[in-house]
């Protein structure tokens, strides 16, 4: 059973429609995929509906921003339940975060010599919610300034590049929290990849675990050295948390993040499955939703 729980398509910042998305997986021989846009369930029912007309597993799932001493960490959210009050009120606050910037960083790259309007960016991102440093890449791309996202990101828009601006995120411990009571399962994207392994450490992760129920860590990433992998590996087992494996599949978008790259071990997702119907009893109120598998 191929199982890859960390995708998404162009309702945040992939380029993939959903129901696209959802085919490309089923040709790629996988049996299940998760949905997880940024700070959006907007691609959820499409995607169960194009999952029950292919025959493919679908896990309807989120990818949370969130920050730790100022470092980006980001948080997958699965099976919760998106209109929990709270949880609604944080990630429509992020959303509109990651739009509110759009303005300054088009000024940062225009003040020094970079030709880029904000119609430009939003005609990058129609119809997702999520307005993000992708979309400036993808209008970076379409007029010539660059060649890919990555090109963008290097030389504009990463952590300490001219064009990149802070956005509002959630610190993670308070975003496992409002996972849990929406009746969700919450797994810490790629731990150690990007710059969250300057604060994602052994001893964080371990704190999550115990104080706010963090339920498993992303190990089998592209982000993650074959070192990291043992490692996290053994974090994971050490602390009797759920490992998961993904691509991160973003289409176009990501070089080297084909769908089923790397997935998660069928016994893992049993145990994520089985976390997800005890949190959901435990949320008295929500409306959780369940994975659809044929």
């Amino acid at each position: 059973m191929r199982i890859d729980l960390h995708t998404h398509s162009n309702r945040s910042d992939g380029t993939d429609p959903v129901d696209d998305l959802i085919s490309h997986a089923q040709q790629a021989g996988l049996d299940v995929i998760a949905l997880t846009d940024h700070d959006t369930a907007d691609g959820w029912v499409e995607g169960r509906q194009a999952a029950e007309r292919l025959g493919i597993g679908f896990v309807p799932g989120i990818e949370i921003s969130c920050k730790l001493n100022g470092i980006s960490v980001h948080l997958l959210g699965y099976l919760l339940d998106p209109s929990s009050a709270q949880l609604a009120d944080e990630l429509r606050t992020v959303r509109d975060g990651r739009t509110d910037r759009i303005p300054a960083i088009v000024a940062r790259l225009n003040s020094i010599g970079v030709a880029l309007t904000v119609d430009e960016v939003l005609a990058q991102a129609t119809g997702t919610p999520s307005v993000g440093r992708p979309h400036v890449a993808d209008a970076l791309v379409a007029n010539g300034t660059v060649a890919n996202r990555t090109e963008a990101f290097d030389r504009f828009l990463a952590d300490g590049r001219a064009g990149h601006v802070s956005h509002y995120a959630i610190e993670p411990g308070h975003a496992i929290d409002l996972v849990r009571a929406a009746g969700g399962v919450p797994v810490i994207a790629h731990p150690w990849g990007r710059s969250s392994y300057k604060v994602m450490t052994e001893d964080m992760i371990a704190q999550l675990v115990s104080e706010h129920g963090l339920a498993g860590i992303e190990v089998e990433h592209q982000d993650h050295s074959p070192e990291s992998r043992a490692a996290l590996t053994r974090i994971a087992d050490d602390l009797g948390i759920i490992r998961t494996g993904s691509s991160d599949h973003h289409g176009a978008g990501k070089i080297d993040h084909d769908l089923g790259v790397n997935t998660t071990d069928p016994e893992q997702f049993e145990r994520l499955l089985e976390v997800a119907k005890a949190n959901a009893a435990a949320a008295p109120g929500v409306q959780a939703p369940e994975a659809y598998l044929p």
